[in-house]
Formats: C-alpha cells, structure tokens, sequence
C-alpha cells in the first residue's frame, strides 16, 4: 500500500484523572504514528484507553503531558476557538450514536458541516448529495433521521465526516449500535473511502472482524500500546479475535 507521509503523531501521551482523590493513569506516554491513507483500529479491552486515546486526537479533551500532532498541526498549542476551527475543517468524527440532527434531512445533515463554515448554500447541497450518493443513499437523501434505519443513519454521519475532505476521520465504535450485517457494511465503506479518497482513518472497536478491513490493528491494555497487528482480511478475524482475547484477559 503506498503511504505517503505521516498524517496524525502522537508522542508520550499521558492522561491522568483524579478519582476520588486517587490518580487514576488512563493513557501511559503512548506513542503512534499514521500515515496519510492508513486506516488504523485501535482495539482494547473496557478501560484500556482507547476512547480516551481518540478524544486526546480529535482535540476533544487535554491530556497530561505529551504532543499531538495532525498535519504538523501541534493542536494542544492552540486555543480552544482554534482548535474548533481546525478540527470543523480538517477533521471528521464519526459517532457510535450518529449524533445527526433530527429537525434536518440527510442532505441537510451533511451540507451542515460546510455551511456554518461559511461555504455557499449551492455548492454545499452539491457536495453533500455527491457524498451521499457515494454511501448508496441517494435515494434517502430527503428522509429525516427518524425515517432512516441505524445503517443509514452512519452512512449519513460518514459522508458529514466526510464533506470537509478531511485529513483525519476518526470513528468512536462506528458499529456499536449496529447488527453484524449492517456493521460489517459499515466497515467496508470506511476502508473503501480511506483508499478511494486518500483519507486517514482511525477507529475504535472491540470487534474483530470489523478491525480486520482496517491496514493495521493496534491494541491497548492498561493505557499501552501492547501489540500491533497487520490483519491480511476478514479470513483472519479470528487471529484477531485470539490475540484480542489473549491481551484482554
């Protein structure tokens, strides 16, 4: 797979949170590089650190000590209002919950994200119906939420991710409110838009299966980085699955 430079760095990240009066180490002086086009999950066991690793990326919380870098960006050295800005611009999260408007349509949904931007009404209806017509939903695009089932509402959340044309995309257990089948489309599309799209992706998961669509698996225990895996397709899930397992107990 021809990779093309290192996107998203992070450097000795610690977490530490007060508990009770009792520091509890959350993330232990992790270290990880992706470069521009991978697809990376993170898989680890319920307080691992996983999500607690993505917040840390997405800018969405601060960390104890260590560096956070996305395109050269060091996002820990801007201000809150600027780190919105660049996280509305070059990032996209995806949701376990899709955290889609309900008032809005699909297309309203995804144009949303350029609009309050600033970027042209028309231009940004354009866009968003291309997108979604990328994720097969095309012909949902004026439903509402409401009116759209679990898998179509992150196919939804997928193209808003998307709609900036982001550096990084990361994805909070895309699949977590999701039956097999449907999830296993999901994590077909993301690995499909990483490639199709250039696009760095970065998604927490606890499913094996999910995890082997992505180019490199990494596994978290304890706040660490204990194992990395190279996943050759979903035929070895259950290599993943074992290894995952093995770590977890």
């Amino acid at each position: 797979m021809p990779l093309m430079g290192v996107v998203l760095e992070v450097r000795d990240l610690v977490k530490v949170y007060p508990t009770d009066g009792v520091p509890v180490r959350a993330l232990d002086a992790i270290s990880l590089s992706v470069e521009k086009g991978e697809f990376v999950a993170i898989m680890g066991a319920s307080g691992s650190g996983k999500s607690t690793l993505l917040h840390l990326m997405g800018g969405l919380d601060q960390p104890t000590a260590g560096s956070i870098h996305i395109e050269g960006n060091d996002i820990l050295a801007m201000n809150d209002k600027e780190r919105t800005l660049f996280r509305r611009r070059r990032m996209g999260i995806i949701f376990q919950a899709y955290n889609l408007i309900p008032t809005l349509d699909a297309i309203e949904n995804v144009a949303l994200v350029t609009m309050i931007d600033g970027s042209d009404t028309a231009h940004a209806m354009e866009k968003a119906a291309a997108l979604l017509e990328r994720v097969d939903l095309g012909h949902r695009m004026r439903h509402r939420p409401q009116a759209l089932s679990g898998g179509e509402q992150q196919r939804v959340a997928i193209a808003r991710a998307m709609m900036n044309d982001p550096a990084v995309v990361l994805a909070d257990e895309p699949t977590g409110n999701l039956d097999s089948q449907h999830a296993q489309a999901i994590w077909r599309l993301l690995a499909a838009l990483s490639k199709d799209r250039d696009c760095t992706v970065v998604a927490v998961t606890h499913e094996s299966t999910g995890a082997t669509f992505a180019d490199r698996v990494v596994m978290l225990k304890d706040g660490r980085v204990v194992d990395t895996v190279t996943p050759g397709g979903e035929q070895d899930a259950s290599m993943v699955a074992a290894r995952y397992a093995q770590l977890a107990s």
